[in-house]
């Protein structure tokens, strides 16, 4: 079983496309990701399920990092809440995106780093304690600085309510984190023995999701593709190099430099997602780059970190 596991997990930019293709191809089959069951947000329950592995994952020595590297640590989420978010803000404007995948552009430049970043951190031999301490740290202030940031690039063009979305990012972010936390408090040897199998069960979650809104947006894809993919493949390697940049400007070491690029890099897609969807529900396609983004994401990170490995 544990072989399964491993297998699904190494091979998960694989199995992400073949979701991909299978939802472009029978697109109602994960219709029921972007349902409900009675009042519970389907989406929402499958995020919240990624973050609590995440919190099964960290201890309070994580977040004692953030003071024994408090430079590298400052640098990194500034450059989160920074760079990232002016990227999706510039490109959307211009490639002149319509109001929905605006929206959704730059959602995925506002919420915090992904998990994925700690992952592909450690196969491209980066500082993998500092990659934890900022996906960590990030996804912390993101109750307050996603709603705020997102609020003032958006401005008055289309409503929402930042308070709500603060609420649900509390919901879905900061709540499943601190039971994980305190689940691993508690039993930190029952969460080890786990440990072998959340990346995997994470990384089928992701799957459904990005499935179960590539499917439901088929069309949408299809025919705004060409432009889309353009510029979710450049805010990708915008936030790489500009990540190489700003950890050299700091005078960083190559370990933490190829750290910070990475996490700027990797987003909670996922979370993008689910935060357009229930605060955004009149623009459809506000979803569809969050979903680009993940596999796009899996991807290139896959072969970037054996680049790293090998030449950096």
């Amino acid at each position: 079983m544990k072989l399964i596991f491993k297998l699904i997990e190494k091979y998960f930019f694989i199995i992400i496309l073949l979701a991909v293709a299978v939802s472009l191809i029978y697109p109602n089959s994960f219709k029921w990701v972007l349902s409900k069951y009675g009042d519970i947000n389907i989406l929402n329950l499958l995020l919240g399920i990624v973050l609590f592995t995440m919190g099964t994952t960290l201890k309070v020595d994580d977040f004692v990092n953030v003071f024994k590297n408090p430079k590298e640590v400052a640098v990194g989420i500034s450059a989160q809440y920074l760079i990232m978010p002016l990227i999706a803000f510039a490109l959307a404007n211009i490639f002149s995106l319509d109001g929905g995948l605006a929206v959704g552009l730059i959602l995925v430049g506002t919420v915090p780093g992904g998990t994925a970043s700690d992952v592909i951190t450690f196969l491209a031999k980066g500082d993998v304690a500092l990659s934890v301490s900022l996906t960590a740290v990030s996804t912390i202030f993101s109750p307050i600085l996603t709603p705020i940031i997102t609020l003032v690039l958006i401005g008055n063009q289309i409503h929402f309510n930042p308070a709500d979305m603060f609420i649900s990012i509390l919901e879905i972010v900061i709540i499943p984190i601190i039971i994980g936390l305190i689940l691993n408090y508690k039993f930190p040897d029952f969460c080890l023995k786990l440990k072998d199998y959340l990346p995997t069960i994470s990384s089928i979650v992701i799957c459904l999701i990005v499935a179960g809104v590539i499917g439901a947006n088929k069309q949408a894809i299809l025919t705004s593709s060409g432009i889309i993919i353009i510029v979710i493949v450049l805010q990708y390697f915008l936030a790489m190099l500009l990540g190489f940049g700003v950890g050299y400007l700091a005078g960083m070491g190559k370990k933490q430099m190829i750290t910070v690029a990475i996490e700027l890099a990797f987003q909670n897609s996922g979370l993008s997602t689910g935060l357009a969807k229930t605060h955004f529900p009149s623009l459809s396609q506000a979803t569809v780059p969050g979903a680009l983004y993940s596999v796009w994401q899996n991807f290139a990170g896959s072969i970037l970190s054996y680049v790293f490995r090998r030449f950096v």
